[in-house]
């Protein structure tokens, strides 16, 4: 068990943050597949589009913790964090077999508009394991955090998201994850961006996603369902 080096220690709020928008953009996605008319391939673009943008979020965000994360409070924690970890690391792969699963079909889907039954279920499948990883990371993983990571090994997580994620995609994602976002914590996460980003970030990204969600969703303001 090593020392944890001196510094501020983990805001770990932005997690609760990101996991929101997860939640919510999961959550919608099995009835959006099933609502596309079989053979509708332009809606099925559109969704089929948003649903690869969500998971290569999730993907991306599970790597973080997989590479950032787990070392560390494995290296500093003892008995305290030896038992949940490995659980932590047991659920990512389950994850990442729904999530395969997932990322199989689309792209057959989003050409044919074929096989959206099949689609929708296997997105409920990944639902359904998100969900309890995210219950059980915010209960038990969020608190050893503020223990034991400092913030800024913290902020790394968040700057291994922005290092994997397509520069274009970038704004669109924040103003997903900043739509549900409590504002200060949205103000914390801007004061490690850019100075001119810092300012430009929640204009454009609430446009953005606002677009984003009419031609997914159907409205600018889609349901927000927390946690």
């Amino acid at each position: 068990m090593h020392a944890i080096p001196e510094g501020p220690m983990a805001d770990v709020r932005d997690m609760y943050m990101a996991h929101t928008a997860m939640r919510r953009e999961f959550k919608l996605l099995p009835r959006l597949v099933a609502e596309v008319t079989p053979g509708d391939v332009r809606r099925a673009g559109v969704v089929g589009a948003h649903a690869e943008l969500v998971c290569r979020v999730l993907h991306l965000h599970h790597e973080g913790e997989d590479q950032v994360l787990w070392p560390k409070l494995l290296d500093r924690g003892g008995e305290e964090t030896a038992a949940i970890v490995p659980v932590m690391e047991q659920q990512h792969h389950a994850i990442e077999k729904a999530h395969a699963r997932v990322t199989g079909l689309l792209p057959r889907w989003r050409s044919t508009g074929q096989g959206g039954a099949e689609l929708a279920e296997v997105f409920d499948g990944l639902l359904t394991v998100i969900l309890e990883h995210m219950r059980m990371e915010e209960r038990e993983i969020l608190p050893l955090a503020e223990k034991y990571i400092t913030a800024a090994e913290w902020n790394r997580l968040g700057e291994h998201g922005v290092a994997k994620t397509p520069k274009k995609e970038l704004p669109l994602v924040f103003g997903m994850v900043m739509y549900e976002g409590d504002p200060e914590v949205v103000r914390r996460v801007l004061m490690e961006v850019p100075g001119p980003l810092r300012l430009l970030m929640p204009v454009i990204g609430r446009r953005l996603y606002a677009g984003h969600a009419r031609r997914v969703h159907g409205t600018a303001t889609p349901p927000r369902i927390g946690t």
